[in-house]
């Protein structure tokens, strides 16, 4: 009879607890979607130059729609954290990736934006509530960093697979055209047929397996601390100076540096940057939490966040390849610790009651960042002023150094 319940305890201690299943089941469906929202991502700068939008009418539209993004989860994060209803954003979310698809049925680039700005939406709608539960989860069972860096990583294999179907389209035909670009789009439509399908089934399975904790919350006035706000202003002028990929790829369709492949192929490969950033830093995130003894410790990692920024636009603006394949490796790392920690710290910095609003008020502030800071690069970009975005970039990325060391301070000398 012992040896039986040593053989149950092994069994049990092999079995993927429900906290890392729901992390993974989570993963998935986000993989799924990059593989039709990333792939787009890559192209939608080459094609509407291709049907001749200026770079800073395509610098506006992606800073608009990544604010569109950010901003509305203000709304959709307090709307499903009061009612309740996380999976109706999910659905509704992800299903609002049909319009990606739709992108290659039309050449009326007014459809077009408004296409991109409806993806950017539908993203919104579905993130609030999938980072909150994720957040509490990953808080009491087995590290925010590493759940949110699991959570990019699985992204990010998306993210590599999706782009690579333009570079296939075009490497196959042996053209770059408008027909080529309107094909890749249309063969989104089968990934996002499938993502809604398994996200039927994960809905499902999840209910039934009750891997999903009831979460309850304490209602009381608490306010967002201090460092939430030193926190919020640091991520937004890291984000300020940070070199969008809508610049970068305009940049190398507008000068001829690399082929369309290529420029989709380079993309891909700063998303596995961003994938093995992401576990990386994920599991730096949560030792530095351990070592201070602080719950907020693990911001003291964010310094690199400036440091990197200072040498995209040099690196990426440049008319070296060389310089340029090198820029979007840093890219990618960028990306990876932005898309891990930023949202690790919201947890961190925030108690659960207010969770909702500071992922709102976060990324309000963070598409406000995007948003600007595209539309200005874009605008100097066609002025020719790449030396004007350099300094831009150097001065937002210096008030960040800044508000990092002011933010440092508040952890060291705030008890938990």
């Amino acid at each position: 009879m012992k040896a039986l319940g040593v053989i149950r305890n092994m069994k049990n201690k092999k079995r993927i607890s429900p906290a890392v299943t729901v992390i993974i089941m989570f993963g998935i469906i986000s993989m799924l979607g990059d593989v039709v929202y990333e792939t787009a991502r890559s192209s939608n700068s080459q094609y509407l130059n291709l049907l001749g939008i200026s770079a800073s009418k395509v610098g506006l539209v992606f800073g608009t729609g990544e604010f569109l993004g950010y901003f509305i989860r203000l709304i959709s994060g307090y709307i499903s954290d009061k009612s309740g209803k996380h999976w109706i954003f999910m659905f509704l979310g992800y299903g609002m990736l049909l319009v990606v698809p739709l992108i290659g049925i039309t050449m009326n680039w007014n459809i077009i934006i408004i296409l991109i700005l409806m993806e950017r939406i539908g993203k919104a709608l579905r993130s609030p509530a999938k980072d909150t539960i994720l957040s509490e989860v990953a808080n009491k069972q087995v590290g925010v960093g590493f759940a949110f860096g699991l959570q990019e990583a699985l992204d990010q294999i998306g993210a590599f697979i999706g782009p690579l179907i333009f570079t296939a389209i075009f490497y196959f035909t042996g053209k770059n055209d408008i027909l080529q670009y309107q094909l890749g789009y249309r063969a989104l439509f089968f990934p996002f047929a499938i993502l809604m399908i398994f996200l039927a089934f994960v809905f499902i399975s999840i209910r039934n397996n009750n891997l999903l904790p009831e979460v309850k919350k304490e209602h009381h006035s608490e306010h967002l601390q201090p460092i939430f706000w030193i926190y919020t202003a640091f991520a937004f002028f890291c984000t300020l100076g940070f070199v969008n990929f809508s610049t970068v790829g305009y940049h190398l369709k507008a000068y001829g540096l690399m082929p369309d492949g290529d420029i989709t192929l380079v993309y891909s490969l700063a998303m596995v940057v961003d994938a093995l950033t992401a576990l990386a830093i994920g599991k730096a995130y949560d030792k530095l939490k351990a070592k201070t003894g602080k719950k907020a410790g693990g911001l003291l990692i964010l310094m690199v966040l400036p440091v990197f920024s200072l040498f995209l636009p040099v690196l990426t603006l440049s008319q070296s390849t060389v310089f340029i394949v090198t820029g979007m490796m840093i890219f990618g790392a960028i990306m990876g610790i932005q898309e891990t920690v930023m949202r690790s710290a919201i947890a961190d910095v925030t108690s659960f009651d207010k969770r909702g609003t500071g992922y709102g008020v976060f990324n309000t502030s963070y598409g406000l960042a995007l948003m600007g800071g595209a539309g200005l690069m874009g605008f100097l970009y066609d002025s020719n002023m790449i030396g004007v975005i350099i300094t831009f970039t150097c001065v937002t990325e210096i008030i960040a150094m800044i508000l990092y060391f002011k933010m440092n301070n508040m952890v060291k000398n705030h008890s938990e």
